[in-house]
């Protein structure tokens, strides 16, 4: 009879979405402070709804060796498990790029972490999909990403607006990106092992790769998920 109750306790708790192993917290988007990094040409804007923050950002890109881009973030000590939907992006460049970033410092070359999204599915370089996972692995040394496995055919992790989520989670030095489309049912992009301070800038990231214009990211049901 015992194992008849869990079989059916389990049952319901799969049927009304809800998981065995983690829990769901919203983020007060509220704690996020905002700032431009870098110097873009174009200055960036954040404004918060309610469950909501809109970004507008110039800048070059975050790559190379120096970043320009709009950073939303609060300081974070420890392991995490960020979570958002991103609801739309604009397209001013091809590699205009928004997503969830761990960042060392707030100094433009500074080592960190970028899982992220692009506004579209067209192909670029080595990725026929619309996420990627980057990383700075040296203060002021050339950023690096790794892109899915394959790069023809139809795309393993597509992005699709306003279906788009995206994960960072960190356990110690482990930092995993994860992909899904509808915030319930994850899928494992990539995880990356690097060396970093306990303490860092995190949060919601976003540059136009156009100097010339920006780009507007909506993230919604911001949340931290807890074993």
């Amino acid at each position: 009879m015992l194992k008849k109750n869990i079989s059916i306790l389990l049952i319901i708790l799969l049927m009304t979405g809800l998981s065995l192993t983690a829990k769901e917290k919203a983020v007060s988007l509220k704690k996020f402070k905002c700032t431009d990094i870098g110097n873009p040409d174009i200055s960036g804007s954040s404004q918060v709804q309610a469950n909501s923050i809109s970004i507008t950002a110039g800048g070059a890109d975050v790559w190379g060796v120096q970043d320009e881009f709009r950073f939303a973030y609060v300081e974070q000590t420890g392991d995490f498990d960020l979570v958002a939907q991103i609801e739309s992006l604009t397209a001013p460049h091809l590699y205009t790029k928004a997503g969830l970033m761990a960042r060392e410092d707030l100094s433009d070359n500074s080592r960190h972490i970028f899982f992220q999204v692009f506004p579209n599915n067209n192909p670029r370089n080595k990725n026929n999909g619309g996420y990627e996972f980057q990383y700075r692995k040296e203060k002021a040394g050339e950023m690096k990403a790794i892109y899915p496995a394959k790069f023809d055919g139809v795309p393993d992790f597509p992005v699709n607006y306003p279906n788009t989520w995206i994960r960072l989670k960190r356990v110690g030095n482990d930092f995993t990106g994860f992909f899904s489309a509808d915030g319930k049912s994850w899928k494992t992009f990539t995880t990356f092992s690097m060396e970093i301070t306990k303490k860092l800038y995190l949060g919601l990231a976003v540059t136009s790769h156009n100097t010339k214009g920006t780009a507007t990211a909506v993230f919604k049901n911001v949340s931290s998920l807890k074993d």
